[in-house]
């Protein structure tokens, strides 16, 4: 029960925007001032210590999102911020089931007057959201307890707070019940973690609505100190070691197939979200095959991997300060490992794999650049950097999105600055180098230059189609040109395995009469796909 309760003022009538927003706030404070009780609880599907803090986060986001709005903002505006703020600031199993359960709110109260028949068909709409987006339910779960509080508002009468009065008190009965309804809460005398989060959310949202708050909610103490042996799961298996969250620009059809993908691959899988906007939640062994499906399925951003494991310091080759390469290509990954970078080898159109990109960065050192060199590849990099600064390495990505940018910054390198100044010089180096490419089509397709076919060849500028032409030679000169300005002082071109040394002959013969000033540097690149890489310092 809450504790500290405050004198009773007048109910509301509806659930209107300042009181939605009120709902947010009060909900973030609780679920900040019970984290580190709700904490203690964690031992479901692994004990990693850290609903009560995912749930706050989670509810912060909202309640954030929220204040940025206008005073005057109306109940459909004011409902999709909350929900959208829940969805991208979700961290957890529990906060991503938590942000569903308010999308599903949200759809019903948006265009409602917050009466309490709506609110009581939010509630209901809220758990038949939650339980569908989780790909295997649990019982004794949050999901349980919002079914219950669901089911105890059906029959209420059509009164705001005799609905939120019976959700909340339905949902505190129902968490008392989850230490009997799954084995590793009965083994370890506790009542779910992610439970006793939605109750003191169900709980916040009673005393909103009828004026009666509480300094504190009671969260029900472990009957005895948990402390595992190793993680497991509910069955008592080792665990996945693993957990991935990332932000996915996609559409639903891509989704459905993701998730396929997703449940092969590991378990406690959530994806939540629409419109073209998803929080996805996966406990993997291979955290880079997760990330890799995301990028199959739309544009996957702000990923988080997180060990499930308990923390363990990998042994490393390295030691001081390096530089991580992803290099497609056999000239190319030379050119970056004569310049003295641990280099990731990929093949051209893909991404290397996460725990290739780990290991490099476990040998490169304690201090670690790393340079994905292609926006693909920028996911899987970022990934690997939050393990390795798990295990006590300082890990920055660089944002080289090409090649040249890449050579660039590592031309600059110097283990004797400050790593945050070296970090600051090689960023401003690749910022400062204009990059582009030749490629040849090999498949219809409408770009910004124009529709182009088979055997077009496409001239890109800074990752963008800038001329459609049929002679490879041309092009290379015509984007050179293009790439250049009066300050420009140096071109960098890198010759495609197939391509010969004409497109390279071209720019140089027509640089010497045009601008001898311009100091130009050819590299067998070796690389398929592009006959030429262009960089312009």
């Amino acid at each position: 029960m809450p504790s500290e309760a405050t004198e009773a003022g007048a109910s509301l009538q509806t659930l209107d925007p300042p009181a939605v927003r009120r709902w947010s706030r009060v909900c973030a404070d609780a679920l900040g001032r019970a984290r580190t009780e709700i904490d203690a609880l964690n031992v479901f599907p692994v004990p990693d210590g850290d609903t009560g803090t995912n749930l706050h986060l989670t509810m912060l986001s909202a309640a954030d999102a929220l204040d940025g709005l206008p005073g005057d903002a109306d109940a459909e505006i004011t409902w999709h911020t909350l929900a959208h703020g829940a969805l991208i600031g979700a961290r957890g199993n529990s906060g991503v089931i938590v942000s569903q359960a308010l999308r599903g709110m949200a759809e019903v109260l948006k265009l409602a007057k917050g009466g309490g028949r709506d609110l009581r068909e939010g509630l209901v709409r809220a758990a038949e959201m939650a339980r569908s987006a989780v790909a295997r339910p649990v019982e004794g779960t949050v999901l349980s307890v919002l079914s219950a509080a669901a089911r105890a508002v059906q029959d209420a009468p059509d009164e705001l707070a005799e609905v939120a009065r019976r959700a909340a008190s339905a949902a505190r009965t129902a968490l008392g019940r989850t230490t009997g309804q799954l084995d590793v809460l009965a083994r370890n005398g506790v009542v779910d973690a992610g439970a006793a989060g939605l109750t003191v959310i169900l709980e916040s949202l009673a005393a909103v609505i009828t004026d009666t708050y509480v300094g504190r909610y009671d969260v029900p103490a472990p009957a005895a100190r948990f402390v595992p042996d190793g993680p497991e799961d509910a069955a008592g298996q080792d665990a996945p070691g693993y957990e991935v969250m990332y932000l996915l620009e996609a559409d639903e059809s891509a989704v459905a197939a993701l998730r396929e993908e997703l449940d092969r691959l590991g378990d406690s899988l959530v994806v939540v979200g629409g419109d073209g906007l998803w929080n996805v939640h996966v406990h993997v062994d291979d955290a880079g095959a997760a990330i890799e499906a995301g990028m199959r399925a739309g544009r996957p951003y702000r990923v988080k991997v997180v060990y499930l494991q308990a923390p363990v310091r990998a042994a490393r080759q390295g030691d001081g300060r390096g530089v991580v390469a992803v290099a497609a290509g056999d000239g190319i990954a030379g050119l970056f490992q004569e310049a003295g970078a641990v280099v990731v080898p990929r093949e051209p159109g893909s991404s290397p794999q996460l725990a290739a990109v780990l290991e490099a960065i476990r040998q490169a050192g304690t201090e670690v650049a790393v340079l994905p060199n292609d926006l693909g590849v920028n996911a899987v990099a970022m990934a690997a950097a939050a393990i390795a600064r798990e295990e006590g390495i300082v890990v920055s990505v660089l944002p080289t999105k090409a090649t040249v940018q890449g050579l660039a910054a590592l031309a600059v390198h110097d283990p004797l600055r400050r790593f945050d100044d070296d970090v600051v010089a090689m960023t401003d180096a690749a910022g400062h180098t204009r990059h582009g490419h030749v490629w040849v089509a090999d498949r219809e397709a409408v770009t910004s230059a124009g529709m182009c076919r088979p055997g077009d060849v496409l001239g890109v500028i800074d990752s963008d189609v800038a001329l459609i032409g049929t002679d490879v030679d041309a092009m290379a000169v015509k984007i050179t040109s293009r790439m250049l300005s009066v300050s420009s002082e140096m071109v960098t071109l890198i010759v495609g395995a197939d391509a010969g040394d004409r497109p390279a002959r071209a720019v140089q013969d027509h640089l010497d009469s045009v601008r001898p000033d311009v100091e130009v540097v050819v590299y067998e690149g070796g690389q398929g796909g592009y006959p030429l890489l262009v960089g312009v310092e």
